[in-house]
């Protein structure tokens, strides 16, 4: 079976009238789609507004060749050396940070 779709506008007249009517259920009986729907579209709509049901276009896949795999695992080598490095920093200046404070 398909899943059906609807459109921005069907979704926008369809909320309008559940916030209007306060009932999710009648206005879902009278467009015959499920209640628990209406309910889903009504809350995305007060928490984003009209843009809550503006379709998106899925971001392409980014497909990374072997240098370039190799290249950010080297990166990432780096960067966790890095943080590494900052870690035993800040471990060091705590350590004389209470040192200084008991004396």
């Amino acid at each position: 079976m398909r899943r059906k779709t609807y459109t921005r506008e069907f979704k926008i007249r369809v909320v309008q009238e559940a916030i209007e009517t306060d009932n999710n259920t009648v206005v879902a009986r009278r467009y015959d789609i499920h209640p628990s729907m209406v309910a889903k579209w009504v809350r995305q709509y007060k928490q984003r507004g009209p843009v809550a049901f503006q379709r998106t276009k899925k971001p392409p896949q980014i497909v990374a060749g072997p240098r370039e795999v190799q290249e950010l695992q080297r990166e990432n080598e780096r960067l966790k050396k890095l943080l590494g490095e900052k870690e035993l920093e800040n471990a060091i200046l705590k350590d004389l940070l209470e040192k200084g404070a008991s004396h």
